[in-house]
C-alpha cells in the first residue's frame, strides 16, 4: 500500500491543545499546566471531563470539557482530531494501569498519529512539545491526504 500524500494545513499561532490524564497521572499533568500556565494562555485549550474540571479550578481558566474518558472523552477528542478541530494532543497516560476504555485509548492515540498531530504522552515530551519555537508561532503541518484511499474504499463498496 503506497502512503498517502501529503496536503499542508496552515496552523496559526494560538492553537487548540486537546489535555488528557488518567487517574494515576492527573497530579503529573496538573504541575505540568501550572508550571506552563503562561504558555498555555496563548492557546485554546480543551480536556476530558474531569482533568478539564481540576485544570479550570488549578489555573483559573476556562477549558472547553469534553466527557470523561470512560464515558466517551477519547473518543469525542478523537472525533475532534479527524474534523482538524484539535492541534496537539497532552495525554498523560498510565502505561501500567489497565484502563477500562482501553480500545477508546488506542483509538484516539491512533487518530493523532494518523492525523499527524503532535502528541505527548509523557512529562518529558510534553516539556518538548510546549517550548518548541513551533508551538507559538505559524506552522505549515503535513497532512495525509486521504482522497484515494477514500475513492478505493468507496468503489469497494459497490
Amino acid at each position: 500500500m503506497t502512503p498517502a500524500p501529503l496536503r499542508s494545513q496552515p496552523l496559526a499561532a494560538r492553537k487548540h491543545l486537546a489535555l488528557v490524564a488518567h487517574d494515576n497521572k492527573k497530579a503529573d499533568l496538573l504541575n505540568w499546566a501550572k508550571a506552563n500556565r503562561g504558555a498555555l494562555l496563548a492557546h485554546q485549550l480543551s480536556a476530558t471531563g474531569t482533568t478539564g474540571a481540576m485544570l479550570e479550578r488549578e489555573l483559573g481558566i476556562q477549558i472547553e470539557r469534553f466527557q470523561s474518558g470512560p464515558l466517551g472523552g477519547d473518543q469525542q477528542i478523537g472525533a475532534a482530531i479527524v474534523d482538524q478541530r484539535v492541534d496537539c494532543l497532552i495525554f498523560f497516560w498510565d502505561p501500567l494501569e489497565p484502563q477500562p476504555h482501553d480500545p477508546d485509548v488506542k483509538a484516539l492515540l491512533r487518530m493523532a498519529v494518523v492525523w499527524n498531530i503532535p502528541m505527548a504522552c509523557n512529562l518529558a515530551t510534553a516539556d518538548f512539545l510546549i517550548s518548541s519555537p513551533w508551538m507559538a508561532t505559524d506552522y505549515n503541518r503535513q497532512v495525509p491526504d486521504y482522497a484515494q484511499h477514500n475513492q478505493r474504499m468507496a468503489q469497494s463498496d459497490v
